[in-house]
């Protein structure tokens, strides 16, 4: 066999493995919530709330940012399973909800053939949503979950969602003048980002989510005056615990991006921990029936406890 030939058989395969972990995670049962909020007035201005199993009281709170390059078919309840696999080893869970694109604002030949592709989010409202919900938590906290200690917040997020989680975390660092800015840091016990698609640069280099960065942003023109506002590895250092998880097999958000996001971290002088799992694709990390999944809850309690 050629070695081209090798390569187009390698990657003939991790496609193949790709698909059979993705349809793994969305065979999981969906898991129901024990109360849903809304933050606002949108449809998708909500979330949905996890009491910890076992009667516990006082557990910290995991903040559950789902992922899908900010596209509307990818909602929060494919990840579910996982949120409900949190709320069984003790934590209290919120499973945040934002607005997302739609295959109403597909971007023409940006958005596939035909245009059937959705956008990847809307700009400023993926932003204005996550924001909104984060101000908004210790409120619904207070009245829905109760067995929460609003002192021990950590948010996790994966894919796109880990892009979102750690921008959560940054918002007191972004650009004076910013709607989104935070005079102080949030009050977060840390972050863990699952697969996150965390470094715009890299992650427009290698095409992750068939240019979803670039959509998210609304287009080549805006990419650069838009980039500080919304790039992780640019809103440095934040000065809050984060963690990052990522699959050596991930073709869908290569680890060369979350690399590139510990990279900046170090060079803005803070230290990020990054866990590379081998034998790991994108999706095991938030599939209660990986092993990888408890090496992300392992992680979250190690920064919530």
């Amino acid at each position: 066999m050629t070695d081209s030939a090798a390569r187009g058989s390698a990657d003939a395969a991790a496609v193949v493995r790709d698909q059979a972990e993705f349809e793994a995670l969305l065979s999981r049962p969906r898991v129901e919530p024990d109360v849903t909020s809304a933050y606002g007035e949108h449809p998708d201005q909500v979330v949905d709330f996890y009491a910890p199993r076992g009667g516990r009281e006082g557990v910290p709170l995991v903040v559950v940012v789902h992922g899908g390059a900010w596209r509307a078919p990818y909602d929060r309840a494919h990840l579910t399973p996982f949120a409900g696999f949190l709320a069984s080893r003790g934590f209290a869970v919120a499973n945040v909800e934002y607005r997302r694109g739609s295959a109403e604002e597909a971007l023409g030949a940006e958005a596939g053939a035909g245009g059937s592709e959705p956008v990847a989010g809307r700009w400023p409202e993926t932003f204005d949503d996550i924001a909104a919900v984060m101000d908004a938590l210790p409120a619904l906290v207070a009245d829905a979950l109760p067995q929460a200690d609003p002192r021990r917040i950590v948010v996790t997020g994966h894919s796109a969602g880990g892009h979102l989680a750690l921008w959560a975390a940054a918002r007191h660092v972004l650009p004076v003048g910013s709607p989104w800015r935070l005079d102080e840091p949030p009050l977060l016990r840390g972050v863990v980002a699952i697969a996150p698609i965390a470094d715009f640069t890299s992650a427009v280099e290698l095409g992750v989510c068939g240019g979803a960065v670039v959509q998210l942003l609304g287009g080549e023109a805006e990419l650069k005056a838009r980039r500080d506002n919304a790039d992780p590895s640019v809103l440095l250092p934040t000065g809050i615990a984060t963690a990052v998880v990522h699959g050596r097999e991930d073709i869908v958000v290569p680890q060369a991006v979350s690399e590139a996001y510990v990279d900046a971290a170090a060079k803005a002088g803070e230290m990020v921990g990054i866990t590379l799992l081998e034998d790991v694709g994108h999706y095991p990390p938030v599939d209660p029936g990986a092993d990888a999944c408890a090496v992300v809850a392992e992680e979250l309690a190690q920064l919530a406890y």
